[in-house]
Order: structure tokens, then C-alpha cells, then sequence
């Protein structure tokens, strides 16, 4: 297993698809736990991320030679799986769920809180993370797939064309407007009255 460390996904994805489950282990290791946060800020369910991340890789495992490597990386292809999986999983269900956020200083007792000057700045970050998600998750689903791809998890426009199937200039034009979208909508709640923490 500790050779397989060194290879590139997709020798893994190659070696898997020949019936290595010591590269198919590997492989899931390494791209897991993007697939799953890309499922999760596309869908705002945790337990439909869970499912999606699990059939992405159920379906490299019985089908890892659609990949082309011409096309794109194995990161792109795998996104590109979980892309499908997520639209068809909402579209059946047809509703989705907020993302579930702890909040650490609810748990706080009021000692604690007076205890701590930091504690209303971190409130007010945690609010704007919030608002934030819900943001992207208001957005129309082709402008917070190119957010969730370039922003979150830093794939190039390249590889994003490739995961969504549009060109590249589309991902730059709808990652430009999410963008716009996203500022207008986080300088609307800067506007708005503060509300009160009760």
C-alpha cells in the first residue's frame, strides 16, 4: 500500500478498474473527502453528500474506464460524477436541507460569554459564514456549481469545464456573475440592521 502513496490518480484509477482494491482504498483516501464537501455546498444535506460521495465511487469501481485523461483530471471526473448524482438526487427528492452548522457559542454559558471579548466578533463571523452558505445555495444552479469548483475547491477553469461539460469561457462567465450575485447579496445584509443575539 505504501508504494501506491506515490502515484497519481490516475494510475490508481487505472489499477482499480484492473481489480486493485489496495488502489481503489488509495484513491477514495485522497479524493473522499472533496468529493463529499462538493456534494455537501451543492446540496446543503449532509446525508445526501454522504449517499452521492458513496455512489461516485461505487461507479469508478464498476465503470473507472469512461475516465479520459485527454479530457481532464480524475478530480474533474470525479466532480463531474457526483455533479449528476447530486441534481438527480435533488430532483427526486425535490427539497434539500440547510447546512447543518454548529454553533460553538450557543453552548456557552453567559460567564463564558463576558469572559471572552473575542466572542462577539466570532459570532458575527460565524453569522457571515452563514449567510454566506445560504447565499451560494440561493444561487441558480449553474452559477453555484462554478463557485463551489473554483472558489471552494480551487479548480482551475479547466477542470471545471470538463466536471460541469461546458466550455471554459461558460465557467468564467457564470463564476463571474455567481460572484456579483454573492457581493450583492452579502453588501444587502452589511446594510441591514444588526440583529440582536438573544
Amino acid at each position: 500500500m505504501k508504494a501506491l502513496t506515490n502515484l497519481a490518480d490516475d494510475e490508481l484509477l487505472r489499477l482499480a478498474g484492473s481489480g486493485s482494491e489496495e488502489a481503489f482504498t488509495m484513491l477514495y483516501q485522497r479524493r473522499q473527502a472533496a468529493v463529499y464537501r462538493f456534494a455537501l455546498q451543492m446540496s446543503g444535506s449532509s446525508f445526501l453528500a454522504e449517499e452521492v460521495t458513496q455512489d461516485v465511487f461505487m461507479t469508478v469501481l464498476g465503470d473507472s474506464t469512461s475516465y479520459d485523461a485527454s479530457r481532464g483530471t480524475v478530480a474533474s471526473y470525479l466532480y463531474g460524477i457526483a455533479r449528476r448524482l447530486v441534481w438527480r438526487r435533488m430532483a427526486q427528492s425535490r427539497s434539500h436541507f440547510p447546512l447543518a452548522v454548529v454553533e460553538e457559542a450557543a453552548s456557552r454559558t453567559p460567564e463564558q460569554l463576558v469572559a471572552f471579548p473575542q466572542v462577539e466578533r466570532d459570532l458575527a463571523r460565524d453569522e457571515t459564514i452563514r449567510t454566506l452558505r445560504r447565499a451560494i445555495l440561493a444561487l441558480p444552479a449553474g452559477y453555484r456549481e462554478a463557485v463551489v469548483l473554483c472558489d471552494l475547491h480551487e479548480m482551475s477553469y479547466a477542470d471545471a469545464a470538463n466536471a460541469l461539460g461546458c466550455a471554459v469561457g461558460t465557467v468564467r462567465s457564470r463564476l463571474h456573475r455567481a460572484r456579483a450575485l454573492l457581493a450583492e447579496r452579502m453588501a444587502a445584509r452589511a446594510e441591514s440592521p444588526s440583529r440582536c443575539l438573544a
